[in-house]
This record gives structure tokens, sequence and C-alpha cells, in this order.
């Protein structure tokens, strides 16, 4: 068949599955062009197989969530959330598609001055919040005012912080001003905290409610416990929002989760144990896969005190850990070992091994780095628990293995898994952490490891740094831009009370009753969080 009849065929099989054609349509316009019956039969089928049908309660299983989830989207911690706020009952101006690229969701374009220091967004008209009122411009406008201001203590409030002014132009434009040049700006209003919530007459937002303009409506919210939410009739995405109901579990337990998934009390579960995804894989009624982006581990120190607050025992640290034993016995292979800075496989400005070279496992010059620090043996706490990472306590057990060998003694302290964000991570001295990445190296600079950042897990504060921040910010050109955020991974890996062993893939299950799209994001597990809208069953 040549090409132009291939194209033609294309553009029926793409026809046939948008339901813009039937069945006979498809069969009598595919044989016209010379397909056999068997042939375009079997197309028929696959294209059904690929179309959106309604229905169904979506039961899922995720870690991350805690008794003290708040429906504020400023206060979304971890992956359960970002699922039902970000992913169930919220919009963002934009989105990041299943094929990893930024589009528009609540916003149809923006336009920025030529120093990027001014950005113009168009609203999408037409929207509806769950409650029935209409979005417009004041809607965006203090939705992104409840992260701002000196007394903020929103997550987001390290990358928006270069908001100098959010205003409304008419009910449907919105502009920012920011101190300073930001070429990546489109990109941080896709943050998960970022969700358009509704406008209060006397100013502020209604976050209480739950009500968006996403594509469900919250039914009930047991914080830390289950959320349930139902279908948006008047969802405005076209082709998005499949369930008629979605259940969401906090299930700590991976052997819960796994045995939920394979009797059937659930039809999905994120984070697979990474010693039976092999075997998950095998399985008939089950559909495990992985996804790779930027999600990684780290196990960041308070590095403003004692005795992390020496560079030379923040070296040693990095250098007593054997990072192809963590990715072959922890992540069984699914991932990659990581550099000591935070910049992933699918950033556009990641550090190649020449530009930074790997750092290895190295007994001796952890040793030599413990000497200079002072300490020919050190006694040190690391607290771990299952929440932080997928294995983390067997993962800490490998670490305080080989750190011995230099004479570093670590203690593994085994936290609770509810409310570890809120008590441990940010609190003690020493703990284990992930991130699921950013788009951007200015995002997750921004948001981790610039100075004051509320997120700024290791107390990272180095001038340089910082100075090298803004000015990648306002950069335009490329080859620039990479020879300042090389330098930022360069001071991060050198520099900062921050191991980062691992890059991890999103582990991920599913009944074989689930219909998956062709292509599947990787900035976050389950489809970017969107599982629900772009999920159905078959």
């Amino acid at each position: 068949m040549d090409n132009t009849k291939l194209n033609e065929l294309h553009k029926l099989e793409r026809r046939l599955r948008t339901q813009q054609i039937d069945r006979r349509s498809f069969m009598m316009g595919a044989l016209a062009l010379g397909l056999t019956v068997p042939a375009a039969s079997a197309m028929v089928s696959k294209a059904e197989a690929a179309t959106p049908k309604k229905g169904g309660v979506w039961r899922q299983g995720l870690t991350g969530a805690g008794t003290g989830d708040t429906l504020d989207p400023a206060q979304i911690l971890d992956s359960y959330m970002i699922n039902v706020s970000f992913g169930q009952l919220r919009n963002c101006l934009t989105e990041i598609d299943s094929n990893n690229q930024l589009i528009p969701e609540l916003a149809t374009g923006w336009e920025a001055s030529d120093d990027a220091s001014q950005w113009v967004f168009k609203i999408r008209q037409g929207v509806e919040f769950h409650n029935g009122k209409t979005l417009d411009s004041t809607d965006v406008v203090e939705s992104i005012r409840h992260h701002l201001g000196e007394d903020s203590k929103s997550a987001a409030k390290g990358i928006i912080s270069a908001i100098e002014e959010v205003k409304a132009d008419g009910k449907d434009t919105v502009i920012f001003n920011l101190s300073g040049g930001s070429a990546d700006f489109p990109y941080l209003m896709s943050d998960y905290h970022l969700g358009i919530c509704p406008a209060k007459p006397e100013g502020g937002i209604d976050w209480q409610s739950g009500v968006g303009t996403g594509g469900y409506a919250l039914k009930s919210f047991d914080p830390g416990v289950r959320t349930v939410t139902t279908r948006n009739p008047n969802y405005w995405k076209e082709g998005a929002g499949h369930f008629d109901e979605i259940v969401t579990l906090f299930i700590a337990d991976v052997g819960a989760r796994t045995s939920a998934l394979l009797t059937g009390e659930i039809d999905g579960m994120q984070n697979v144990d990474l010693k039976t995804m092999g075997r998950m894989k095998k399985m008939p009624n089950v559909v495990a896969f992985p996804t790779t982006g930027n999600q990684h581990i780290t196990l960041p120190m308070l590095s403003k005190s004692a005795p992390f607050d020496n560079i030379d025992l923040q070296l040693a640290l990095k250098y007593a850990i054997d990072r192809e034993e963590w990715l072959k016995k922890i992540l069984q292979g699914y991932g990659e070992i990581g550099n000591d800075f935070p910049i992933g496989p699918a950033n556009q400005y990641r550090a190649t091994a020449e530009e930074i070279p790997q750092r290895q496992y190295d007994a001796d010059k952890a040793k030599f780095h413990l000497k200079k620090a002072g300490y020919d043996s050190i006694n040190l706490k690391l607290s771990m628990a299952a929440t932080a990472f997928e294995g983390a306590v067997d993962a800490g057990q490998l670490y305080s293995e080989t750190a011995k060998k230099a004479g570093i003694n670590i203690e593994i302290t085994r936290e609770a898994d509810d409310g570890y964000w809120s008590n441990v991570w940010l609190k003690k001295p020493w703990c284990a952490s992930y991130w699921g990445g950013r788009p951007t190296e200015d995002w997750m600079f921004s948001q981790v490891y610039a100075s004051g950042a509320d997120w700024n897990e290791s107390q990272f504060d180095n001038e340089r740094f910082m100075k090298l921040l803004v000015e990648g910010r306002a950069t335009l050109e490329p080859t620039k831009r990479r020879e300042i955020y090389v330098e930022m991974q360069r001071i991060v890996h050198n520099e900062c009370g921050c191991v980062i062993p691992m890059f991890s893939a999103y582990t991920q299950a599913v009944s074989a009753k689930i219909a998956l799209p062709e292509n599947i994001a990787s900035n976050w597990g389950f489809d970017g969080e969107k599982a629900g809208e772009r999920w159905w069953y078959k």
C-alpha cells in the first residue's frame, strides 16, 4: 500500500476510534483502499479497544497519605493528594500531557514580553465549577494569590516567588508581572499546588469544599483513609473523565495493596513491590508496568546543624553509599544510579558524565573526607519509612553495611508511615525522601534547593547557586542556559548536604479490565496522576 493510501487508512482509523464513523463505514473505506477483510477486522478490534467508554467505579490503592491531609492545594505533600486534588478535582492553567509535553489547560494560550518578565494568559471560556459557577479571570487571580505573600505557607511559594503582581484584565485575561525574566513560567503554572478554585466574593478562594473544574466532584473525604469522587457530567475536556466514580484508598503496606489488587478489591495500585514486579508482569489478570521519568530518591541532612554542617562529612556520606548495589537489590534494575544532583533523564539540561563524572562507592575516599571533617569514626542516625520510597528500610541497611568500612556507623531508625511527612521530613536531622522531579531545571532548583524555599529539605544555602538561579531563569539562549544549569548541578553535587543515590521508575499495576492509552505520562505515577481522566474500563 502506497503512502497516500496508508495515510487515508490512518485517517479512517482515527475517525473510527473517535466515534466519527461506525464499523460498517470503516470496513467499506478500508476495503476500498485495498485492505483485506481479516486485516480490516483486526484494525476495527484494535480501534474499538482504544475507544474510551464511560462507566464503572475505579478503585485505586495509593501511598503517601496521612491524617493531616487537607483539601488546601497549597498544602499538598505527597502522591495521594496530588492524585485527588490535581488529578480529579481541579485543573491548572497549563498541563503536562501524556507525551510529557506542555499544553494549555484552563488557559488557551499565553504570550511573554521580550524579556519574559511579563506573561499574559488567556483564560478558557465556558468552563464551569462543580457548583455551577462560571470560571473567569478573578478565580485565577485569587487562586494564585492564595500562594503569595509573606504570611503564605504554600509549598509552591518558592517557585512563584518572582510574581510581583497578578491581575485580571477583563473576564478572560490574566497578567503576571515578575521581578525578572522567567523563560519557563508557563511550565510553573502546571504545578499541582496551583489548581484553580472558585473565588469568594470577599476575596480569597473556597478550597474547603473541594469544588473545582476537574473531571470529578468531591463526594466524601476522610483524610488519610478514603476519598470518593463522582464524574462531572459537565466536564469541559472532551474525551476525558470516563469513570462514574473514583474511590481512592490509602493502603500503606505494599503486601496489602498487592493482595487487594489480585483479589479484585481494587483496580489499580501504585508502588508495586519491586521484588514481585517481574512475577506480576506475567499474570494474565494484571497489567504491571514501569514508567521512567525524573523521580528520584534523596537522603537530605539538615545541614545548618552539626555534624551535617560540615561539607567533608557530607562528601564522606556520598562516597560511603554503593549506588550500584541499591539499583540492583532495591530497585531490581527499575531505574538508574544518581549522581547527587536532582536533574533527571527527562530534563533538557541534565549534566553528562563527561561534565560531572559519576560518583562511585569508595570507602577510602569516604575515610579521607571523614578525617578532614575531624572524625576517625562517627555514629549517625538515619530515619527511614516505607512511605519514603519502596524498599527504604532495606536500602538503609545496605547503606549501613557499606558505610561501616569507612568508619561511619549508621543506625537506621524505622519511623511510622502515618505522619512521616509532617513529623520526620524537614524535622529529623537525616532522613529519606523522594521527589517526582520537575519538568524544568529552574522549577526543581527553585522549589527544593533555593535558599529559604519551604521545601529546601537539606537547608542548602549557596550564594553562587542563588546568583545562577536568577540568571538561568531569565536567560533565553539554550547554550548559555545549559552552561548555567550544569554549573548549578555541579555545585549541588559537591556542596549540598543531600545524597541522591538513584532515579527510580514509577511502578504500577492495574486490572486487565482497565484500558490504557497508547502513551502514558511519566512525570508522576498513574499517567501523571491523571488516570481518572485518561483511563477507562474495556
